[in-house]
């Protein structure tokens, strides 16, 4: 963990408060290990979104994140390779990965997503 070789693009909505106050959380935990992650405030970022394969209102209702291989992981996918990066935070990154839970967690991501969108407009 920690490794410049293993490091992580989180691509999130720097205009959003509770991303911020996500982001802020993470890189608390993480501590030096959060030195790995590299944040992109994908706010007027649309070109930039498009030559790395993400389309830019999916960059806004989903999490998405490019590990070192440059593979982009969207959603809960990127939510797990996250989180299991940070010790304190990786039995919270099996359990959003069980079969019951992940469907479940996800249904309400993106209504709770959708909702602060449209409150935006």
């Amino acid at each position: 963990m920690g490794r410049n070789n293993d490091k992580l693009v989180v691509f999130y909505d720097g205009s959003c408060p509770a991303c911020i106050k996500d982001r802020r959380w993470y890189e608390k935990l993480a501590g030096k290990g959060g030195d790995s992650v590299e944040w992109l405030d994908i706010t007027g970022q649309d070109a930039l979104l498009r030559q790395q394969g993400i389309d830019p209102d999916s960059a806004l209702r989903e999490l998405h994140v490019k590990d070192a291989e440059g593979q982009i992981h969207r959603e809960m996918d990127a939510y797990i390779l996250l989180m299991s990066r940070v010790q304190v935070l990786k039995p919270l990154a099996w359990l959003i990965g069980l079969p019951v839970i992940r469907p479940a967690l996800a249904r309400w991501y993106h209504a709770w997503v959708s909702r602060r969108l449209d409150g935006q407009a």
